[in-house]
């Protein structure tokens, strides 16, 4: 009789923790069309549907070469942009706790908005689902088990939305476009290889560091206050993203390798290592 009740057992834990796998799935999709429905609803229309190289006379001389490394006359504007990545994250805050990860993001360039779906392999069997996102002014950092059981959460609070933002800002490698002062983006020269780039959306106007390499296209992106969550409180802290392996793409040229970085006292921690897998545009009309 004991083996048929333990058999018995295990097959109701095994009904139970698939319903409770399957709730939590059901709750991660109703949260992803929610931010999808914030970012739908806030999107205007361009004025001017596609790149005129006359409005780049004003910037900076490594902004032109940038712009003109990447884009061809008359490129269309990208409207919104939906790709997918693999990479490692690193899951500790001090050390080396690399894992797999695979993850969507959507975008839209106006108003500005993401959000990036990640699936974390924390252990065989036992995943994180992670939600980063900017949308109609609100940030949003969430990070889950299975969808179901919340290890992070962070909404509205202060300098996650500012922080999302410059997320936004530092990927407009991705769809470059965006960066153009025609969208609304000012550059400030600083020396021959690097310029400050401010925009404002809403009530947030933030400005970034970018650094072109010697073939004129976006090395890395730095700000010295991007909000880092430690102990559900957050700090501003010095951060980096750096850009590779430059491909084009529907007649633009964006990087398919990048890595992020937080600046500590004791140096770079590194802890997003991605590539691109697939990348889709959706032009201005």
């Amino acid at each position: 009789m004991w083996p048929q009740t333990a058999f018995l057992i295990l097959v109701g834990v095994m009904v139970i923790a698939s319903v409770a796998v399957a709730s939590g799935s059901a709750r991660w999709r109703f949260e992803t069309r929610q931010i999808n429905a914030q970012l739908n609803s806030s999107r205007s229309h361009f004025e001017q549907p596609a790149f005129d190289p006359e409005e780049l006379g004003d910037l900076p001389a490594p902004v032109q070469r940038y712009f003109r490394a990447v884009l061809t006359d008359g490129q269309p504007i990208i409207d919104g942009v939906r790709m997918t990545h693999t990479g490692m994250f690193n899951l500790s805050e001090t050390g080396q706790n690399w894992k797999p990860f695979a993850s969507t993001q959507r975008v839209v360039t106006r108003r500005p908005g993401f959000l990036w779906d990640a699936r974390i392999a924390v252990t065989p069997g036992i995943s994180v689902r992670v939600h980063d996102a900017y949308a109609a002014g609100t940030g949003t950092l969430h990070a889950s088990v299975f969808g179901l059981f919340s290890v992070m959460e962070a909404r509205d609070a202060p300098g996650v939305a500012e922080g999302e933002l410059m997320r936004f800002f530092a990927e407009c490698a991705w769809y470059p476009t965006a960066l153009l002062p025609g969208q609304g983006v000012r550059w400030e020269a600083l020396d021959d290889r690097r310029a400050t780039a401010t925009m404002r959306d809403g009530n947030l106007t933030l400005s970034m560091q970018f650094s072109f390499g010697t073939n004129d296209l976006i090395e890395s992106v730095r700000t010295e206050r991007r909000g880092r969550v430690v102990g559900g409180k957050v700090i501003p802290t010095p951060w980096e993203g750096r850009w590779s392996n430059y491909q084009r793409h529907d007649g633009v040229l964006i990087p398919f390798d990048g890595e992020v970085a937080w600046l500590l006292q004791e140096g770079a921690r590194p802890y997003w290592r991605g590539r691109v897998q697939s990348i889709h545009y959706e032009f201005a009309d």
